[in-house]
């Protein structure tokens, strides 16, 4: 079964890098961080949405999701993304099977029901046949990019995923919520809780408000 990961790769950067971007107006750098002051300072500037010195630490990712969960991501503009391409590569395709199934609701137009689960359906016979009918086309001598056609929306694909601190929140702020499909939730929140750990102070600061991870 293939599993929706986000693996951590580098950062630059940490709380202190965040402070002395911010303190370089005044003429002042620190080697060392302040738990107080600097503590106090990280979350003046978030509550006061000063965020260019978040854009000083960076960090970066390789993700592992179905293309259904690639396609909500790719929307955050301010993160970098550099995606596998089938009109490249012709491997065998992987594919993102779920256990259970949540069931529709009826009170919006999307999401879905976390509590109702409907596990009678299987599609292993149907991505079966996708695979085989994507093989045979290329066998076939068909090009790699309309072959792709063929290949449904739970057909894993990856991504190196870089972006700054304030770029990353915005993302989680959005994704981590519960009203985000639990797929890519799951994504956004496996990098929430690296960021936290590579930027406690920031992290809290920039996010503590909307995430439930």
């Amino acid at each position: 079964m293939q599993v929706i990961k986000s693996t951590y790769i580098n950062h630059m950067g940490s709380d202190l890098s965040i402070v002395n971007a911010a303190r370089v107006s005044y003429g002042k750098n620190h080697d060392s961080f302040d738990e107080d002051k600097d503590a106090k300072l990280i979350r003046f500037l978030a509550k006061h949405k000063h965020t260019s010195p978040f854009g000083h630490a960076f960090a970066t990712f390789h993700v592992t999701a179905p293309v259904f969960v690639a396609r909500q991501l790719v929307k955050h503009k301010f993160l970098r993304w550099n995606e596998i391409s089938r009109r490249y590569v012709s491997t065998e395709p992987k594919y993102f099977e779920p256990t259970t199934w949540r069931a529709r609701v009826h009170d919006k137009k999307q999401g879905s029901s976390e509590s109702t689960i409907i596990s009678d359906i299987h599609i292993s016979t149907t991505l079966d046949y996708v695979t085989s009918l994507y093989k045979h086309m290329l066998n076939c001598g068909v090009c790699e990019e309309q072959a792709r056609m063929v290949l449904p929306q739970s057909t894993m694909t990856e991504w190196y995923w870089s972006g700054s601190l304030d770029a990353f929140a915005d993302m989680c702020k959005l994704r981590c919520s519960k009203d985000t499909q639990y797929e890519t939730r799951t994504v956004a929140n496996q990098i929430n809780t690296k960021m936290s750990e590579l930027f406690p102070v920031s992290w809290e600061a920039l996010t503590k408000e909307n995430t439930d991870d």
